[in-house]
């Protein structure tokens, strides 16, 4: 490993200074290798679903892991979009002269070397590289034992994509070990990896979180909420909350508890209950909520979990602000929505939720990079430090103050 980090520390000078050309036709050789090696792609994938249906893994965690046809053009897709976009490199965010001659700019520049630790999701590989690469960084990737093969071979395609455009070896890594003894090497590798970004469950953020050397920016737990306010439109309720929790459950911006306003519990909960059904939605509900429909009773700590599966805590609640005080107290920081046709309600909610992204009327599921339009994401940041949300290529840069004179000394 310290050969890897080396060679990527030596190869991050090489690619901080990349022309946007350059870095742009090696996303494009990328996006035409990903197509070339459909089945290659799918045949190493087969071997990790395989395993993973042998080890026991939920079918949420399945169909995180799956690289089939349309995964495969969701990845491409992201890749082009992401070479479309305006280079972050380079641009001025301030420029301004001082009464002393002095002129000083304020640009942005690549963070260097930034490492990536991910569990199930092999289309991250890819997203992160891609997001890497456009901002001038070399990217160190280690994802879960459940993809490894996926992610060996997603690497060996890019690897031969960058060699045939050119660029320096080491530019994208990924980790072929999944000792865990490799994740604690990345996090205490101070003087080589500028910035990790852990995508994982609770207990891989606690991991990295405990063991860090090296700054972090969490993609942590996303313990969303949708509330559905006494103005609610109940049509547009249903929709909505439906689509938050059951549209794809084992991601981390699908909601999971429904916090309903009792003036509209009982127009809305009988209904949501009946229609989600088919679905195979469990519903766990506050005694307020069993008031209204027959369900097994939430226990105190369905508050404060993830499920990543089909369930859903519910809560009755007698007011926006005991709303709000639910979600402050147990929200991830992640997404909180709000289901209303009140525009002082909407605007309340969004000022006051504290979340990386919120929502009137729209699902948490939004709440995604390429949905945001950034083509990608390489996490969503559930802190507050260095950005918050989904991070796109201009995440990955810092600034740099460039000044220039003429001779200037301080007296």
């Amino acid at each position: 490993m310290k050969e890897l980090f080396e060679k990527a520390r030596s190869t991050s000078y090489k690619l901080m200074n990349l022309n946007t050309r350059v870095k742009n036709e090696a996303l494009a050789a990328i996006a035409r290798k990903l197509d070339e090696n459909r089945e290659l792609i799918k045949s190493e994938n087969e071997k990790d679903l395989k395993a993973g249906l042998e080890a026991g893994l939920s079918s949420a965690l399945i169909d995180r892991l799956r690289l089939d046809d349309k995964a495969i053009d969701s990845m491409i897709k992201a890749v082009n979009e992401i070479k479309e976009q305006t280079d972050p490199v380079g641009s001025v965010v301030d420029g301004y002269k001082r009464p002393n001659g002095l002129y000083i700019t304020k640009v942005r520049v690549p963070l260097g070397v930034v490492g990536i630790i991910y569990e199930s999701r092999p289309n991250v590989t890819v997203d992160a590289a891609a997001l890497c690469l456009k901002s001038g960084n070399v990217s160190i990737l280690r994802g879960g034992k459940e993809a490894i093969h996926s992610n060996t071979c997603l690497g060996k395609i890019m690897a031969e994509a960058l060699a045939e455009a050119g660029l320096p070896e080491g530019t994208v890594n990924v980790v072929p070990d999944t000792d865990r003894f490799r994740v604690t090497e990345m996090l205490q590798a101070k003087g080589y990896i500028d910035i990790i970004i852990p995508r994982g469950g609770s207990e891989l953020i606690k991991f990295c979180s405990e063991n860090a050397h090296v700054p972090l920016v969490k993609h942590d737990a996303g313990i969303c909420h949708v509330y559905v306010d006494k103005d609610a439109d109940i049509q547009k309720a249903l929709k909505i909350v439906r689509n938050a929790k059951v549209q794809r459950p084992g991601v981390c911006n699908a909601a999971e508890t429904l916090l309903v306003h009792e003036d509209a519990a009982g127009a809305f909960l009988p209904v949501f209950a009946e229609l989600t059904q088919k679905d195979g939605l469990e519903l766990r509900g506050c005694g307020r909520t069993l008031a209204f429909i027959d369900v097994k009773p939430a226990a105190d700590e369905d508050w404060s979990t993830e499920y990543l599966d089909l369930i859903l805590s519910v809560k009755v609640v007698s007011s926006m602000e005991e709303a709000l005080a639910h979600i402050n107290r147990y929200g991830s920081g992640h997404s909180e929505a709000i289901i209303t046709e009140n525009y002082t309600s909407a605007r309340q909610f969004m000022d006051r939720a504290d979340a990386s992204a919120v929502f009137v009327n729209a699902s948490t599921r939004f709440n995604d990079g390429g949905e945001f339009g950034l083509g990608a994401e390489i996490g969503i940041s559930t802190q507050k430090l260095h950005c918050r949300g989904p991070m796109g290529a201009f995440d990955l840069t810092t600034t740099k103050y460039q000044v220039y004179g003429d001779g200037h000394i301080r007296e």
